[in-house]
């Protein structure tokens, strides 16, 4: 209370810059600690309007770096702060466990449409019809599929989230089914035959 400002001054602890943040605790600082006000003013500086239209442009160039590269990262890990807006929320969330914890047709739809395009570069024309016929059990498969997660996903939403909106849930659970479970974005945090998180 009655203590010199010098004294105040030399035990404050002064305020860290983006540098000494990610700087190995045990290594050598090698440059003297800035002043209080001068680390103020190193913040206002950054802060404040950029002075003309260049500036605004780099750093608006900067902040979308930035913002993608989090949106990327969140992608990878789940992290639900920084997901795409599409992605975001716990009706997204629980969409996409509820995708993730079962097998569906669709996920196979690439390799199959492989091996079915093979087969119908085969001269024999019985194995030709063999591929033709697969494409339609392949397709109805998929269809009857679809519907039955559409309708079952359908009455769980409405079961543990009556008071949101369910809008375009299903269809953005049906769009995750149909990519294959390791090339899925975000990436899949519940195993097959889990409960979808809460």
């Amino acid at each position: 209370m009655f203590r010199s400002r010098s004294k105040e001054d030399s035990t404050s602890t002064p305020a860290l810059t983006g540098d000494e943040q990610v700087r190995d605790p045990q290594a050598p600082k090698g440059r003297p600690t800035p002043r209080r006000s001068e680390a103020e003013a190193q913040r206002r500086a950054t802060a404040k309007a950029p002075a003309n239209r260049k500036d605004a442009t780099r750093r608006a160039r900067e902040q979308r770096r930035v913002a993608l590269t989090k949106q990327r990262e969140a992608l990878l890990s789940g992290d639900e702060r920084h997901l795409p807006a599409r992605d975001r929320g716990q009706v997204r969330r629980f969409a996409r466990d509820y995708v993730d914890a079962k097998w569906h047709v669709a996920e196979y739809f690439l390799p199959i449409a492989v091996l079915i395009l093979v087969l119908s570069m085969v001269p024999s024309m019985q194995t030709r019809n063999i591929a033709l016929l697969l494409w339609v059990v392949v397709i109805l498969a998929i269809v009857f599929d679809s519907m039955l997660l559409s309708r079952r996903l359908k009455k769980e939403l409405q079961q543990r989230f009556p008071d949101e909106s369910i809008r375009g849930a299903r269809p953005y659970a049906l769009m995750r089914t149909m990519q294959m479970r390791r090339m899925r974005l975000p990436r899949a945090q519940v195993k097959r035959g889990e409960a979808p998180r809460r």
